[in-house]
């Protein structure tokens, strides 16, 4: 609704906390956009015409925030974000990790920008990536070293650390979507009707 207050919501949280789930569930409930930040490195393979694998992914990530820094992501998605806002009151973020990315939007969007964490305990991210169909990770240790590069080599952790808002993702995707709804109440977004899709 057009009295309704703007809002740029990033999802934030470490591999398996949930943060896919609660995406789905915003953009099925309210059907508003999202900015997959993601893209920007699919877009740089397509345009340097590589495969997409997990390696050249990780590598074309690695060459881009090198050239351009960390924040690369978020500064090549503001066309993108600023876009989607022109037809809708909320706009959601995908895949913000590291600190750079969080002071660019921030900077960008002041008082706009609300950051939503996503908590699970290690044991049960683990659990859930191993069982996960798309490439599980298969050892105790695999998971440790990734989250530990996540948060030394991106800075990851702060976004999580200054979140707006903490859900507790650790019973069933129910309780997650209420502790989200109770969110959206708050920042009194809930019954925002998106005027394009």
């Amino acid at each position: 609704m057009e009295n309704q207050p703007k809002r740029i919501i990033a999802i934030v949280g470490m591999a398996g906390s949930g943060k896919s789930e609660m995406i789905d569930y915003l953009q099925n409930k309210y059907r508003w956009p999202n900015i997959y930040f993601g893209d920007v490195i699919f877009e740089e393979m397509k345009n340097e015409e590589l495969e997409v694998t997990p390696d050249n992914e990780r590598l074309t990530r690695e060459r881009l925030r090198s050239e351009e820094g960390m924040g690369v992501c978020a500064l090549r998605s503001l066309d993108k974000i600023k876009h989607a806002q022109e037809g809708n009151n909320v706009v959601l973020i995908e895949s913000l990790y590291s600190w750079d990315e969080y002071k660019i939007l921030r900077r960008e969007f002041g008082d706009l920008l609300r950051v939503i964490a996503v908590y699970s305990s290690p044991a049960l991210r683990f659990s859930r990536l191993q069982n996960r169909p798309i490439r599980p990770l298969k050892t105790f240790e695999e998971f440790e070293k990734r989250d530990w590069t996540e948060i030394e080599n991106t800075a990851k952790g702060g976004p999580i650390a200054v979140a707006d808002y903490t859900i507790t993702n650790s019973s069933t995707i129910e309780e997650m979507k209420k502790q989200v709804d109770r969110a959206v109440e708050r920042e009194g977004i809930g019954n925002s009707i998106p005027l394009a899709i």
